[in-house]
């Protein structure tokens, strides 16, 4: 990569594990029918936009998964549970790279995300690493639900560079969505598809001459 400057992580299956087919069943055993179109990687519900823009509360998502399971009688932790099944973990290695391409270029966090996995993995991370959040490893952390914006729409990637005075070109977003770095690209930022798993992170940098 030439002349870059500064590097925007994507943070699921870039630097911590998820597994959508995990939530994929867990969202079945609940009574989801259909689920292919309700919940996948490349599209899903409105209920999960609405909830990484902030636009719902957890309250008003789990009411449409009771909706979408024809259950009424499910558990607020039931539903929790289930959501928060796709959430796997990252390694301690991760983190210490984070911290080793901050000392080299401007860094940030761009992540689609929620309230209800925010705090699963916010205690997640004070429980296994005894972090409590990413501002040590960022210039800043960006998450959705706090934007109330989401990828892969430009004008979240516009308000990064916007607040930050990045320079696209010198920009290099990484992520895990072919959906995401389209939008990336429509406002001049530098890709990279992120196609290894979290756990091959320091190779991929390294590959890309990031590292």
């Amino acid at each position: 990569m030439q002349n870059i400057k500064n590097v925007i992580f994507d943070y699921g299956n870039v630097i911590f594990d998820i597994d959508f087919r995990i939530a994929q069943n867990a969202f079945q055993k609940l009574g989801v029918t259909d689920i292919e179109s309700f919940f996948a990687h490349k599209g899903h519900n409105q209920l999960f936009d609405d909830l990484e823009t902030g636009s719902i509360s957890p309250a008003e998502f789990r009411a449409g998964i009771r909706k979408a399971a024809n259950n009424n009688d499910l558990t607020d932790q039931q539903i929790d549970d289930a959501w928060n099944s796709l959430l796997i973990g990252t390694i301690q290695e991760n983190h210490d790279l984070l911290l080793k391409v901050k000392e080299k270029y401007r860094t940030f966090l761009l992540s689609n995300n929620n309230e209800i996995h925010y705090n699963w993995i916010i205690n997640y991370l004070k429980t296994t690493f005894k972090i409590n959040n990413y501002d040590d490893y960022f210039e800043k952390a960006y998450f959705s639900q706090h934007m109330k914006l989401r990828k892969p729409n430009t004008n979240i990637f516009e308000q990064v560079i916007k607040e930050n005075n990045l320079n696209p070109a010198e920009t290099l977003f990484i992520d895990d969505s072919p959906q995401h770095i389209e939008g990336a690209k429509k406002v001049g930022l530098q890709t990279l598809l992120m196609t290894e798993k979290p756990a091959q992170l320091k190779d991929f940098l390294k590959k890309n001459g990031i590292l």
